[in-house]
């Protein structure tokens, strides 16, 4: 590697965490009704922690998915990295809105993250902005596109998590929201591990050259239908399957102290049939 390409490597890695600390600015004025340092630092707060390492995590990789691609000389590629990353850190942040209004709206989520240290809560949220980082590195990454096909996949995919979520609550024979509003920290592991895998297999169909909206959105869509119909199966296969000594509904929601080691098997189960799906379809 010559000193060109060193220097040009430091610029773009400098590059990336400005736009990563711009990133947990916006996230910090967003949510002005509690100071971070405090409730980690002082409070301990675990809930909270699982939010917002989530959060970090999907910048990282929306982030990241502005950057994937030949370049095409490097102030061509600065302009292009701070216009899409930018729009993603917006629209990363527009998913917390859009999780505490559609996917949880029962109760307020800032409310149980940081009153009732809720880490169920705190999960969802967790999964959720993974989930949303997958999507929009998808809708970033390649070439053909612009900001609005970004910001129409976005759209969609924020779509198709929340019917997984409603899909979620209908295979599951207990009521997601009455659980981790209970601080079932189990319900809500399991749940992020259906998000982020519904959100590698659309973000993933997703990656690459836009070629026209006709054959993209349908082999998106296409995807995305097939990843939902498979949810019920994976569960039942981690509850025969994997653990097939046990009732999974049983362990995660049925007794006084929900079986969280369940619930990380029932979502690593998830996660790893999505990375499947990809691979063969």
């Amino acid at each position: 590697m010559n000193v060109d390409a060193v220097l040009t490597s430091i610029i773009y890695i400098l590059s990336f965490f400005t736009l990563f600390f711009i990133g947990k600015i916006v996230n910090d004025l967003l949510h002005r009704d509690y100071r971070l340092n405090e409730e980690l630092v002082e409070k301990d707060n675990p809930a909270l922690a699982l939010a917002i390492s989530g959060y970090y995590l999907g910048l990282v990789l929306c982030i990241g998915g502005t950057m994937i691609g030949d370049s095409r000389g490097l102030l061509e590629d600065m302009l292009d990295l701070f216009i899409y990353g930018i729009l993603s850190i917006i629209l990363l942040n527009l998913s917390w809105f859009i999780c505490d209004r559609l996917m949880l709206p029962r109760f307020k989520v800032n409310e149980e993250l940081i009153r009732d240290q809720n880490q169920g809560t705190g999960a969802v949220i967790f999964g959720l902005s993974v989930a949303t980082g997958l999507i929009i590195y998808g809708s970033v990454s390649g070439e053909g596109g612009n900001i609005w096909t970004a910001a129409a996949f976005w759209g969609l995919g924020q779509a198709i998590l929340i019917v997984a979520g409603l899909i979620y609550n209908l295979i599951t024979p207990y009521d997601l929201h009455d659980e981790i509003e209970k601080d079932n920290v189990a319900a809500g592991v399991s749940f992020a591990g259906a998000l982020i895998a519904v959100g590698i297999i659309i973000g993933l169909s997703a990656e690459g050259d836009f070629t026209s909206w006709q054959q993209d959105l349908a082999e998106f869509i296409l995807v995305a239908v097939f990843g939902l119909l498979l949810l019920p199966f994976i569960r039942l296969l981690t509850d025969k399957v994997l653990l097939p000594t046990v009732n999974l509904t049983d362990e995660i929601a049925n007794q006084d102290k929900p079986n969280v080691g369940a619930a990380y098997i029932e979502a690593c189960s998830y996660i790893a049939s999505a990375f499947i799906i990809i691979w063969c379809v």
